[in-house]
């Protein structure tokens, strides 16, 4: 088969929706298939392969280093012919959405939408009244979904929420995979020797994006109490964003701030060491379709404790692999702190959380999912 995989994210910028397509293009890729990414084009150094093609872009005025795709371009639209895609993949329902629906629907092919992002969080980012932008945003991709041919959820939650929004399209269920053979367990201190950690301190790990929808000020509220209550706590945060500053300065005002330690961007297929290093992972986000990161460490078998949330609950099952806490910062700390003082528990969830990202996070469960739906809409057999 050939895809045309459409995205307003894409490498070099790093973030969820990023990664999701770039394991489904490998996990097509390793299967035979041919797929091609569109995206806008990059300011900084980065060297394209051949199937990335980019459209000209803009950069956002509210989120430094992310660029905005102009979603026209005659050449891109004659190379979308010339390659005769089977399936047009739209990552979000807007600007290279609206060009994915175009070019579909101009050649007659079906139109795939993955509704990765829960658009009504991300109203602060559009320099208009929060509420206005939220309501806009949820009717623009509930209409944009219902104009899809297939739409895949990351969870079961978001396929609730879309078909109570009035979505009649077909609705399927398929998380985003992790490579296990990339994101598994190893030995915790080979792992802190190579990341240059302390080989014996208790060690609380967040990774993503240092944004405001991220509620990562949570994160570093609970460990000021997780450091006064066990011993030599560490708390090392992986990722950047445009709140990076702003939780730098609350870290440097906390009373824990020397045992916080902010590691910036790290690549993906860098991120397994300082999963296998950590004791704990936390997560604070109320805003996720997935919480692919859970997945990563989960897979790493590293045990979570994150806040209740849709999408959340969906990887960290509560009490089994990690333990799910009201979006309160005590509450997160006094859950964070009794899995750090009780490590035979700990080990077992370990265990757990491994065994669950292989029997339902895996990209390969993924891929293989995906193929199957595709050949649906193409009506060639399975």
């Amino acid at each position: 088969m050939r895809i045309g995989l459409f995205t307003n994210n894409y490498l070099p910028f790093r973030g969820g929706v990023t990664t999701a397509v770039e394991t489904l293009r490998d996990g097509l890729k390793a299967q035979g298939h041919q797929a091609w990414v569109f995206a806008p084009s990059w300011r900084g150094p980065h060297d394209d392969p051949a199937f990335v093609f980019r459209y000209p872009s803009v950069p956002a005025p509210t989120y430094p280093g992310f660029a905005v795709p102009l979603p026209f371009s005659r050449r891109w639209s004659r190379a979308a012919r010339e390659l005769d895609l089977d399936i047009f993949h739209a990552q979000h329902p807007f600007l290279l959405g609206v060009t994915a629906r175009r070019l579909a629907r101009a050649q007659g092919r079906p139109l795939v939408f993955t509704y990765h992002t829960r658009y009504e969080k991300y109203a602060h980012y559009v320099p208009l009244p929060e509420p206005l932008v939220a309501s806009l945003a949820v009717s623009l991709a509930s209409r944009f979904a219902g104009s899809a041919d297939l739409v895949i959820a990351p969870s079961g939650r978001i396929a609730e929420a879309l078909a109570a929004l009035g979505v009649k399209a077909r609705i399927e269920v398929v998380p985003t995979g992790v490579p296990l053979d990339l994101f598994c367990p190893r030995d915790r201190g080979q792992a802190r020797r190579r990341l240059g950690l302390a080989e014996d301190a208790p060690l609380c790990l967040y990774v993503g994006r240092l944004d405001r929808e991220k509620s990562v000020e949570r994160v570093i509220g609970a460990f000021g109490s997780i450091a006064l209550a066990v011993s030599g706590a560490r708390l090392l945060l992986v990722g950047q964003g445009s709140h990076g500053a702003a939780l730098r300065r609350l870290a440097g005002a906390s009373p824990a701030r020397s045992a916080i330690h902010f590691a910036g961007s790290v690549a993906r297929e860098e991120l397994p060491p300082y999963y296998q290093a950590a004791d704990l992972f936390l997560f604070a986000s109320e805003t996720e379709t997935q919480g692919l990161v859970l997945a990563e460490a989960h897979a790493c078998g590293l045990p979570a404790v994150a806040v209740r949330a849709s999408g959340v609950d969906e990887v960290v099952r509560d009490g089994e692999t990690g333990l799910l806490t009201k979006a309160d910062v005590e509450e997160l700390a006094d859950a964070a702190i009794g899995l750090l003082l009780d490590a035979p528990r700990r080990s077992a969830m370990a265990l757990a959380a491994r065994a669950l990202a292989a029997s339902e996070f895996s990209a390969a469960r993924q891929i293989d999912v995906m193929v199957g739906h595709y050949r649906r809409l193409l009506g060639v057999p399975a």
